[in-house]
């Protein structure tokens, strides 16, 4: 079966799950460029951290300092 159909569609999810958890969270953009800090992606800012999301495409260490920085100790292929 897989993950999604294709990479655009795997794009839209990631960036819509993403999102979804930033605002469980309560996070902006910019609080989540400052948390990124702290996980080793110094150079975020609101203005980069939006234009990812807005894109849908972003790189694995992205995704996973953003995972750290929203404090989620587990995440499924099913969540997603």
């Amino acid at each position: 079966m897989g993950l999604a159909k294709s990479e655009e569609e795997l794009a839209d999810r990631l960036s819509t799950w993403v999102k979804a958890e930033l605002k469980r969270a309560k996070m902006t953009y910019a609080d989540l460029a400052n948390a990124l800090a702290e996980h080793g992606l110094e150079g975020e800012t609101e203005h980069s951290v939006k234009s990812k999301l807005k894109r849908g495409t972003f790189p694995a260490t992205f995704l996973m300092a953003t995972v750290a920085a929203l404090g989620l100790p587990h995440v499924a292929v099913e969540d997603v």
